[in-house]
Order: structure tokens, then C-alpha cells, then sequence
């Protein structure tokens, strides 16, 4: 395995968006309300943890997910900016732990944690064709 930079607590990344019709429970099939559908917000959380640890994978590897817990608190409606920020908080060999919130300018929107783990790229996907 190529050498990796120190995954280590404390990694953290940011996303900002303006909700938009396609982020809605209505356009993605979640719900029949113009508001920030949870599946579009775990996979806006998801992304951010990937840019968390991003620089810190070697060359080859990547993360997937396994574990997910999320609490949607608040709604979001379209033109509302929210911030999705995670981090890092524990690392167990391969495993990955990561908290999430999101928040927009009236409340947090929604808090959670994200578990991921590094495997290398070729071999998972190598796996799938068998």
C-alpha cells in the first residue's frame, strides 16, 4: 500500500448551497413538500466528508460508506443557504468517523455522523465484477 498523509481527528470540510427545486423532497422522491429532501442532504453530507480526508488518502485509495445516522431537525425551504460541515473524530484503523451539521441562517437543519472506510480503489471495484 502507497504511503498516505496522517488521517487523523480534526479533518474537516465545508459545503454551501442555496437549496434549488432539484435539492426538494418533491423532485427527489422523499416527500410531496418544496423543502430540502433528507436524501439530498446526507448525500451533500457524504460529500463533505469525502473532501474532509481527500488529501490525506494515497494515491489509489478511496473511501466508502457504511454507517450513516442523521437527524433532519429543521426544513429548509427553496433559496435558503445552508452549510453542511463535518469532521473527523475518529479514526480506527481503516474505520472512519465523522460528525455532520447542517445549518441554515434560522436553525440547525440537521446533525449526524457519517462512517466511512478506506479501501483501495482497484481491489473494491474489482470485487464487484466477480
Amino acid at each position: 500500500m502507497l504511503t498516505r498523509m496522517t488521517l487523523a481527528p480534526g479533518l474537516h470540510a465545508r459545503i454551501l448551497i442555496m437549496v434549488e427545486t432539484e435539492d426538494t423532497a418533491v423532485k427527489v422522491g422523499s416527500g410531496d413538500v418544496p423543502v430540502l429532501g433528507t436524501p439530498r442532504l446526507l448525500a451533500l453530507a457524504e460529500q463533505a466528508t469525502v473532501q474532509a480526508v481527500a488529501e490525506a488518502l494515497a494515491p489509489g485509495e478511496t473511501s466508502v460508506g457504511t454507517r450513516v445516522a442523521l437527524e433532519h431537525l429543521a426544513a429548509s425551504p427553496v433559496g435558503a443557504h445552508v452549510e453542511i460541515s463535518t469532521e473527523l473524530t475518529e479514526v480506527d484503523g481503516r474505520r472512519l468517523v465523522f460528525a455532520f451539521t447542517a445549518r441554515d441562517r434560522r436553525a440547525t437543519v440537521a446533525t449526524g455522523t457519517i462512517e466511512r472506510v478506506v479501501v483501495d480503489r482497484e481491489r473494491f471495484l474489482a470485487r464487484l465484477t466477480r
